[in-house]
């Protein structure tokens, strides 16, 4: 088959644009599935509602007192290493984040 190299060479933009409207339909068409990716895993029993009975359920936490390089900081009551002290107020310590 012969070249005419001084024809206009084509790009696929003009392609696209030359092609009449049911052929981009039938080119989507062919490209798409029924299908849908379900994750067999993903339940619906694997989502929390909030408000939910839970109360049958038993939670085992191993509860460790109070160390000796640690304190409870008397505003946020949570417990933080020494090295979070900030102040002492009314004879409570007070952490970093609190005192700041």
């Amino acid at each position: 088959m012969a070249t005419d190299y001084d024809a206009p060479r084509r790009t696929e933009a003009d392609e696209l644009a030359g092609d009449s409207l049911e052929e981009l339909k039938a080119r989507r068409a062919e490209g798409a599935t029924g299908e849908v990716d379900v994750d067999e895993t993903d339940t619906a029993e694997s989502y929390e509602l909030p408000g939910a009975d839970l109360s049958g359920e038993e939670l085992t936490v191993r509860v460790v007192p109070e160390q000796d390089n640690e304190f409870t900081c008397g505003e946020c009551f949570l417990v933080h290493h020494r090295s979070r002290f900030a102040v002492e107020r009314d004879g409570l310590p007070i952490c970093v984040d609190c005192a700041g």
